[in-house]
């Protein structure tokens, strides 16, 4: 493999491996939240209407911007039906075929985000709840991390290209 893409796949999987170490400890920041609302509304008896979408937008942000690094650790769901017996080189094969299906979807998924996001900050558009969030910082993470998946998803293309061919890239 040309040392462009070597270069490629070394600066995605550092970008994702250190977004995905920070986006580890957003659980806690919504485990605060959590925390915060229960004592507030059990012993003070004075409940907030931000806590638990604050806490749901976390969460969010915690999935979205720790995709790409779960890809990268290999630790999402797959079905090992077929998977599990064929040799190592068969399935980086399939995966390199099956790769194409997920980049199409990611990047139709982009697509839509970048849309969404501009109307969002265009019409300065909130959530219909009683506190009334602006929904663009919640879209301008879900764009970052489909991004970051999406690159994420080429980095695996070409290694699993690569071990297809018999070779490791990195």
């Amino acid at each position: 493999m040309p040392n462009a893409i070597k270069t490629y796949v070394r600066c995605v999987d550092a970008v994702n491996r250190r977004v995905g170490k920070l986006a580890l400890y957003l659980v806690f920041v919504m485990m605060g939240i959590l925390l915060f609302s229960s004592i507030s509304r059990t012993f003070f008896n004075v409940p907030f209407d931000w806590t638990m979408e604050m806490a749901q937008f976390t969460m969010a942000a915690y999935y979205l911007l720790g995709g790409g690094y779960s890809m990268q650790l290999q630790a999402h769901v797959r079905m090992d039906v077929l998977y599990e017996r064929w040799s190592e080189r068969k399935r980086a094969m399939v995966d390199v075929l099956t790769s194409g299906f997920l980049i199409f979807y990611l990047a139709v998924l982009l697509y839509g985000g970048i849309s969404s996001t501009l109307y969002s900050l265009e019409y300065g558009q909130r959530n219909y709840s009683s506190w009334g969030p602006p929904m663009a910082p919640i879209k301008i993470i879900m764009v970052i991390g489909i991004i970051l998946m999406l690159l994420q998803a080429v980095a695996v293309f070409f290694k699993d290209l690569a071990k297809a061919r018999g070779k490791e890239l990195v």
